[in-house]
């Protein structure tokens, strides 16, 4: 028995050597041959080119102008409709040719959302929508530097709430369209829809807008929305500036989470009472996060197009989730971002109990906010809330929930995606530039849109920091100077990219459409 053992040893390893040989085959070859999500070819955005915009003073007023209307929306059904009144009035006095050509056709819906149809020559190639929101949260001004909405021009930068978030896009679809109308004629139909309450769900402006290009049977190739951002420090290790764009939404729900006891005075206080009940329950929730969905979502897509960018040893990694995908959800685990990413995120953002400090409370109440990964439903994160909290004594209710959006295409053979990517190439990549499908962890308008196409994004043209992401619904919104030339120029390339028939694919669907 002892003289077969060197033998049967020498075969298990002669096996062992063989298995890892293999496998370090696959890795190596996976790596090499991963498929990458474009190849751009069209030529940068220079101040040279012929079709360059030029933002100058006029627009940079006209931009400024919008700013000053104070479209502050505050809660459903609650916002200034006399500011939006006269936004409305201004933009159709500052852009008359795209509200005088005999191509577009424009309406009022729900009395303060705009939506345009742009007649293209080809009524074969599928529409387009670019959409956008006329709509800003409240600003308090004795917090800022500058008055929220005097768009004072400071260093470089106009301050004003709306300037990134999302007023810029709207002028910058403005601005681009109208230029297009005066030099060119576009070859495929387009749509642009600017909602008036997107702050505060969009239940009255966006939704109506869609139900009404449901009504009309329009189906578009892409949706554009507000969305990622170009970035050069969010991804410390990569020295090329990233743009991300959004190629699904993760969803929304809020937990009311209840405890009720008998209450009593605090001088004779018993074991338990409804706030160490509840304190349990939700600490529980915090100790127990939802499970990494790291190999399920879009994030596949953004590491695995990563790894180009990183040492080889790292793109082997990033290249084989399907084998180092614990080890990198557990390195992403560590970092608050990288982990919303991967999964569904818990956030308690409101705890109230008791009414006198010497009395024990009959009840205490927190509230619970979920932002769901694309890969699980409301009801499988309200169904691990239960099981984890594990208390009968703890009643839950769903006060609002929405699902996760689907995730939209984003391979080489997708018209929408790969012309977004082009077109932020031609803009920001004159110096190189990471373009990577990402997920978007905040709501939009999009959500009423889901209907209209399979095919929706989420990219608002802003550069921005980690340190000026906090300006968005915070203090001191702005935008650069520079940064707002690049924005019409954006979207009118964008415009001219979308005029192909296809991406030289013969199944590139062009369906037609009607009008609304």
């Amino acid at each position: 028995m002892a003289s077969r053992c060197p033998s049967g040893l020498s075969r298990c390893l002669s096996l062992a050597a063989v298995a890892f040989l293999l496998l370090f085959f696959v890795l190596i070859v996976r790596t090499l041959t991963r498929e990458r999500l474009g190849f751009d070819t069209l030529a940068p955005c220079t101040r040279d080119d012929r079709d360059f915009i030029a933002v100058d003073d006029g627009a940079i007023d006209r931009f400024r102008q919008g700013l000053r209307f104070a479209t502050v929306s505050i809660d459903e059904g609650q916002y200034d409709t006399e500011a939006l009144d006269r936004l409305i009035q201004f933009i159709i006095q500052s852009y008359p040719v795209l509200h005088s050509s005999s191509r577009v056709k424009w309406q009022r819906v729900a009395n303060y959302s705009l939506l345009y149809q742009i007649k293209g020559e080809n009524q074969n190639l599928k529409p387009y929508l670019m959409m956008a929101h006329l709509d800003v949260v409240p600003a308090d001004a004795d917090e800022w530097d500058f008055p929220p909405f005097g768009a004072d021009l400071h260093d470089g930068f106009i301050y004003a709430r709306g300037a990134v978030d999302n007023k810029h896009a709207v002028f910058g679809i403005l601005e681009a369209v109208e230029y297009l109308l005066k030099n060119k004629i576009p070859q495929r139909s387009f749509y642009i829809s600017f909602g008036h309450d997107e702050e505060v769900m969009g239940s009255h402006g966006a939704k109506n807008v869609a139900k009404l290009l449901e009504d009309s049977g329009v189906q578009f190739e892409y949706i554009i929305d507000e969305g990622l951002v170009v970035s050069t420090k969010v991804l410390s290790f990569v020295a090329k500036p990233t743009a991300f764009i959004g190629v699904s939404e993760k969803g929304y729900m809020t937990v009311k989470l209840r405890a009720n006891v008998t209450g009593g005075h605090a001088s004779v206080p018993g074991r338990e009472n409804s706030i160490g009940i509840l304190a349990n329950a939700v600490s529980r929730m915090l100790d127990t996060p939802h499970p990494s969905m790291l190999g399920t979502g879009p994030e596949v897509g953004m590491l695995e197009n990563l790894a180009a960018e990183l040492p080889f040893p790292v793109q082997v990694i990033m290249s084989n989730l399907w084998l180092f995908g614990p080890i990198v959800s557990r390195l992403m685990s560590m970092s608050p971002l990288m982990s919303a990413i991967i999964r569904t995120t818990t956030a308690v953002t409101m705890f109230n109990a008791g009414v006198k400090d010497n009395v024990l409370p009959s009840s205490a109440e927190a509230i619970v906010n979920h932002r769901i990964h694309p890969s699980q439903s409301v009801s499988e994160v309200f169904e691990y809330d239960r099981r984890i909290i594990n208390d009968d004594r703890v009643q839950m209710e769903t006060l609002y929930s929405m699902e996760p959006h689907p995730v939209s295409g984003f391979g080489s053979d997708d018209f929408g995606y790969q012309t977004i990517r082009s077109t932020i190439n031609q803009i920001w990549g004159q110096n190189g530039i990471v373009i990577l499908p990402g997920l978007f962890m905040a709501a939009t308008d999009t959500k009423h849109f889901l209907k209209l196409s399979k095919n929706i994004y989420r990219f608002a043209p802003s550069v921005l920091e980690l340190e000026d992401l906090k300006r968005i619904h915070g203090v001191n919104e702005r935008i650069s100077l520079q940064n707002y030339e690049e924005v019409p120029n954006f979207y009118y390339h964008l415009m001219i990219n979308s005029d192909v028939e296809s991406l030289g694919s013969d199944t590139h669907d062009k369906s037609s459409h009607e009008d609304f």
